[in-house]
């Protein structure tokens, strides 16, 4: 393909994108298609000679779209919504059109430093303490920083990977031999709730230590005083707690985590405290959400998903440390051939040392294109907009009467089901009795599988508990108040048709 080709198929592409956003409302959200359908669809090989784009255009329309849940239509309420905007695609091609290998600042000195001052304005809108910022307001170089990886999973197997070879180090200023101390790994401890994402539990598997996850209070938040427990119960058998996962804003309720409480206990006990808000963290872009996030300046690192709620296409997940030295003494490499920058680096940032791969995108063009395109007033507008949205969504269900919150309505995520009481009040009083745990969770999970099929609006169940419950996250970018008013009108014809009244 050369360029005047890639000019002709290239504005084609656009218009596809274009005419998909246009439509995607008015498709059923989610896919129907059975395993395999594709792999039967597909020649076996790859082609010999290259194929026109209008073929590779037809087999989009005909073979991909079927296979595709629309995680961009505003009927899409699963798990947690995935926020693409124009101005991110824009940066996507930007950034594919550089395409660098940005492991340091030598690679391409803009792609470094552009990270460098985008994740401190991403800071300040969030409301970030200024020690997790790479600059003072004077200009000079401080320790803290932010750097811009894949995934919240990533971010804390990068937080734990520094937290454990801060605690070895700590073990040594103890007295412990090096030796010992290396081997004492196997029994660190990483600490979360029974509400914390299950990420978590992966994270701490590969970086080699165990995880306990404590449980969680009435109100799905971990505490301090089950943390000290749960720390006094694992000393006691002879395991070193070193990391603690403080959440702000779970993914089954939204529940924000005891962060000051979270916070004495890690530092009275040297362990890193590390805060995952991974979708939350997008709402403190509006000022009004600060106060919920009181704590998080006691972290040594805090992570959040811009591709979650705030405008930008995966994968985006912004990460702040304290001190940023920790990063790269545990993760710090070099060689000969990696030309580092000598003498003054107070601009240099090698961000391969503050990651687990090497080789890194500038996707910090992207963010930046999203962050100057909408500016401030124009996230806060999206994040309050849906807020707003989910407290007419929770309204609308408590005035119907037939269901019951289950978690208080923070954000954008509305958690509820059905009422016991209003299945024993109905005449499916002998079947769901008021006691009978199980039956009432079938009568709930049925209305969400009926509401799959029904395929008008797309939202998913959780467990919490011991209660299955319904999550409706709001916040689709193409979302308006008329795809809330759709969610509502099937909920309640669905729950009709189940329960009678």
């Amino acid at each position: 393909m050369d360029t005047a080709e890639f000019r002709k198929y290239g504005k084609e592409m656009v218009d596809i994108i274009a005419d998909y956003y246009e439509n995607v409302n008015n498709m059923p959200p989610k896919s129907t298609v059975k395993p395999g359908y594709l792999y039967k669809l597909m020649p076996r090989e790859i082609p010999e000679d290259p194929e026109p784009f209008e073929d590779i255009k037809r087999d989009i329309e005909t073979k991909i779209m079927p296979g595709m849940t629309h995680w961009q239509s505003g009927n899409f309420f699963g798990w947690f919504p995935s926020t693409n905007s124009f101005p991110s695609m824009l940066g996507d091609m930007c950034t594919n059109m550089f395409d660098i290998v940005g492991f340091n600042w030598t690679c391409s000195p803009a792609a470094t430093e552009l990270e460098t001052v985008v994740m401190d304005w991403l800071g300040k809108l969030i409301g970030l303490n200024k020690r997790f910022l790479s600059f003072s307001e004077d200009g000079t170089e401080a320790a803290g920083g932010g750097v811009i990886l894949g995934s919240a999973s990533e971010a804390q197997i990068v937080a734990m990977t520094a937290a454990r070879e801060r605690m070895v180090a700590h073990l040594i200023s103890q007295g412990i031999c090096a030796e010992e101390a290396e081997r004492m790994k196997s029994r660190f401890v990483v600490y979360g709730s029974d509400q914390t994402h299950f990420a978590t539990q992966k994270d701490a598997r590969i970086v080699g230590c165990k995880m306990h996850a404590v449980v969680s209070d009435e109100n799905f938040r971990l505490t301090k005083e089950a943390l000290e427990a749960a720390i006094e119960e694992d000393k006691n058998a002879g395991l070193v707690p070193f990391f603690v996962c403080g959440t702000f804003g779970t993914t089954n309720t939204t529940a924000i985590d005891d962060l000051p409480g979270i916070a004495d206990v890690a530092a009275l006990e040297n362990m890193w405290f590390h805060v995952d808000a991974a979708y939350a963290g997008a709402a403190l872009a509006c000022p009004e959400f600060w106060p919920l996030a009181v704590g998080i300046e006691h972290a040594d690192s805090f992570s959040f998903s811009p591709h979650k709620w705030m405008l930008t296409s995966l994968n985006m997940t912004t990460m702040w440390v304290a001190n940023s030295m920790h990063l790269s003494n545990s993760l710090g490499m070099s060689c000969e051939y990696f030309l580092r920058v000598k003498g003054d680096r107070a601009f240099v940032r090698d961000y391969c040392d503050w990651q687990l791969s090497l080789g890194r995108r500038f996707r910090a063009l992207k963010l930046w294109f999203v962050l100057r395109m909408h500016g401030a007033s124009g996230i806060q507008k999206h994040i309050r907009t849906h807020v707003s949205q989910a407290k007419w969504l929770e309204d609308q269900l408590l005035a119907d009467g037939r269901f019951e919150m289950m978690a208080p309505t923070l954000f954008g995520l509305v958690v509820f089901r059905i009422k016991p009481q209003i299945l024993v009040d109905s005449s499916m009083a002998p079947a769901y009795g008021k006691e009978n745990c199980a039956k009432i969770n079938a009568i709930n999970n049925e209305l969400i599988n009926r509401i799959q099929d029904d395929n008008r609006v797309f939202l998913v169940g959780t467990n919490i508990k011991g209660h299955d419950v319904i999550r409706v996250a709001v916040g689709s970018t193409l979302g308006s108040h008329r795809n809330i008013e759709l969610l509502v009108q099937v909920l309640k014809q669905v729950t009709t048709e189940i329960i009678g009244n």
